[in-house]
């Protein structure tokens, strides 16, 4: 579905991302994993189209089956495209309200009944939301905030969806559901691109992943494998 090929970004005099380059599979859930500056967000940033500072390929395989490089084009190319991203600090618009969030994310389609249709798959996989669909995004809880964050991506029926960070600051047991969710909507026949840096919860959830250093990757596999790998452990599974 996406290749990216040497793909290098820059901000300034940074070179944040080195020349990475990675494959997501079609109906698959992939994440990158690393610590703060390893290049995750720089990484679906620029495949959302959002930074301009960049070189290489990112080739996306529409369900036609045509292939294009769509590094460089707009935000709104790239939703119309099929891609939709759920950003770091969920970023919703605290002065709307749930319901009013949620058709932010339905900018750029004018089917009224597919919309309707996908805000009642919406809410039922987020049934808090619906309890509010007329409060105001600003005072929904850490947790409810972010399933508002998945659930506006999810509002322009992507085939893939990117989450950024889905589980930063999350209680235990939030962070659980988020994952829950994230295998549901995988199952439904979303493609998912994962940013973590909970190393543990993103392994065990996810068919293949990258662990990037100092924007660069240094390991790849199986989800599966990387869990048993003794580097990943000392790295980033607290041993």
């Amino acid at each position: 579905m996406l290749k990216i090929e040497e793909l290098h970004v820059y901000y300034g005099g940074i070179h944040a991302v080195k020349g990475i380059s990675l494959h997501i599979p079609k109906g698959k859930i992939v994440t990158l994993i690393g610590a703060n500056g390893a290049g995750k967000s720089s990484t679906i940033r620029s495949i959302a189209g959002l930074v301009r500072s960049a070189k290489g390929k990112i080739l996306y395989t529409s369900n036609e089956g045509v292939e294009e490089n769509i590094l460089g084009k707009t935000p709104e190319f790239i939703v119309k495209k099929g891609i939709a991203m759920s950003p770091e600090g969920r970023r919703i618009l605290p002065h709307l309200t749930v319901e009013e969030n949620l058709l932010l994310g339905a900018y750029i389609r004018d089917d009224k009944e597919g919309i309707e249709k996908d805000m009642d798959h919406v809410y039922s996989l987020f049934p808090r939301l619906r309890e509010r669909a007329w409060q105001k995004g600003g005072t929904l809880s850490g947790g409810e905030q972010q399933m508002l964050a998945v659930g506006r991506a999810l509002m322009s029926r992507p085939d893939l969806v990117m989450m950024d960070e889905p589980s930063l600051g999350l209680a235990p047991m939030l962070v659980k559901e988020v994952f829950d969710i994230i295998r549901e909507i995988n199952a439904q026949g979303k493609t998912v691109l994962l940013v973590e840096q909970n190393a543990f919860a993103a392994l065990k959830v996810a068919h293949h992943a990258y662990i990037l250093e100092v924007g660069s990757i240094v390991l790849s596999g199986p989800g599966e494998d990387l869990l048993k790998n003794p580097r990943v452990k000392e790295a980033y599974l607290g041993g």
